[in-house]
């Protein structure tokens, strides 16, 4: 008998069927529908183009009742109805076989949400339409300009289907973009990084990417040897989103409550409360914020941390994670919530904007009101050096750059750099405006990001590296 490829819908029932028929005592079931269609370029050619489907299905199933709740879960790919069994009757056995789980508690209520029966969306190189053109001129013109660009460009479309046996049934789909640009001299000697995110391609213009590419080539007409030391340094929003993004995932509250995290208090408890920066700083989330709205309902496969996959489907609101400097939340399940003392359940929310209060203008700005110091564009290898502090540590690349009397002079070598984003928020000198911003180092994962610029007037250049 031929196998048959369920709708979403048919799979969220059958699974949930299934479960009760194996003797589960309450099951959740997550359906991923991604759509994804990509560009690529290099030598200044369009290289190759390309669309791309795939599917994935995770049961949650649970067996007994209360403290004494046991959870199994199972995930596979390009699930049939024939392979549906397996995974359900995996999942139910894996729970009968489990120890009760901590952060158990009663799934999610909740009733049929907007679009449950829609298909899911896709996507295609149609969404190209315009932003292709554009690149092929962009290609012409870096060739007869004795240039060379190389780059990537992606977006997808990943439909969820949220399915348990409280009752819940919710649909999302979420586009979600960006395109990664490298631009080198005609001798490859320099090289410089722009990128941006979006959610359909119609507001980004490879162009004008080109022409501040462009720009920061012609700023390494000229080279010069920095050593290294705590420079006078203007980071950008993608590089600011490079730092930020690490903070934001250290929001954990039960880390932070464990003792193991940036955010403990010494002697027991958490910071919530304590001034982090003197500065207006702001850091807040919200599933609806324009051009970076993402599920406005709680999403989880495993539980660990802030999350629990007893709060599938748990409505996600605005949350501020630092207000005027002070830290106001951590990231909690409901669990951890009640564990810690939390005043409630503050899962995590999968976009945030970074903003200082009153701040305005750009990096051109800062650079302007720079005597002396650094414009680095971008951060790469970052890892983490000291957990408790969040001291980080990685390279600069494609593109550093001298400021001299308000100007970009020359570029400069490569640094390697050690330094803690939230000591950053308490140093900062200056600020620009806040806009959408894409990490050069976790924008492929973690785009739906806004961060202003920013003035340190002693970022920590430790070394300098080789790195191109």
């Amino acid at each position: 008998m031929t196998a048959i490829q369920l709708t979403p819908q048919d799979t969220v029932e059958q699974a949930l069927e299934l479960a009760a028929a194996e003797g589960a005592d309450g099951c959740v079931v997550i359906v991923a529908e991604t759509s994804s269609a990509n560009l690529r370029w290099a030598n200044n050619t369009l290289t190759t183009n390309g669309a791309m489907r795939g599917t994935s299905v995770t049961v949650i199933a649970t067996a007994g009742a209360g403290e004494g709740t046991a959870v199994g879960i199972v995930s596979r790919s390009s699930v049939t109805d024939r392979t549906l069994r397996d995974i359900v009757a995996a999942a139910v056995a894996t729970a009968r076989s489990t120890d009760p789980a901590e952060d158990a508690r009663p799934l999610v209520d909740g009733t049929v949400g907007p679009g449950w029966d829609e298909e899911p969306e896709e996507t295609s190189v149609t969404v190209y339409e315009k932003f292709a053109p554009a690149l092929g001129e962009a290609l012409t013109r870096a060739g007869q300009e004795n240039r060379w660009l190389y780059g990537f460009a992606d977006h997808e479309v990943v439909t969820l289907y949220v399915g348990s046996s409280a009752g819940l049934r919710l649909r999302q789909a979420l586009p979600r973009g960006f395109v990664s640009a490298t631009g080198k001299s005609g001798d490859l000697s320099q090289s410089a990084w722009a990128g941006a995110a979006t959610r359909d391609f119609t507001d980004i213009d490879p162009l004008a990417l080109d022409t501040e590419l462009t720009r920061r080539l012609g700023w390494a007409t000229r080279t010069v040897s920095v050593e290294p030391g705590r420079l006078a340094t203007v980071l950008p929003p993608a590089a600011v989103a490079d730092l930020t993004t690490y903070l934001f995932w250290t929001l954990d509250g039960r880390d932070a409550a464990d003792g193991r995290s940036p955010f403990s208090k010494p002697g027991g408890g958490t910071r919530v409360g304590d001034v982090l920066s003197p500065q207006p700083v702001n850091l807040r989330s919200d599933p609806h914020l324009p051009g970076l709205e993402t599920l406005p309902f709680a999403v989880a496969r495993s539980s660990g941390g802030a999350s629990s996959v007893f709060d599938n489907g748990l409505t996600l609101t605005a949350t501020d994670w630092i207000r005027g400097g002070r830290l106001e939340n951590l990231m909690h399940s409901r669990f951890t919530a009640e564990l810690t003392g939390a005043a409630a359940a503050t899962p995590m929310i999968d976009n945030y904007v970074l903003s200082v209060d009153g701040a305005t203008g750009s990096v051109d700005d800062l650079v302007a009101g720079l005597d002396h110091g650094l414009l680095l564009t971008c951060l790469w290898y970052i890892r983490v050096v000291d957990p408790q502090t969040l001291l980080l540590t990685g390279l600069t690349r494609d593109g550093v750059y001298l400021v001299e009397n308000g100007e970009v002079t020359a570029a400069v070598n490569n640094f390697r750099f050690n330094e803690s984003p939230i000591d950053l928020l308490s140093r900062f000198t200056a600020a620009g405006a806040t806009v959408p911003s894409l990490s050069r180092e976790w924008g492929d994962e973690f785009s739906r990001t806004a961060t202003p610029p920013l003035l340190v007037p002693d970022f920590n250049m430790s070394t300098q590296s080789q790195a191109s």
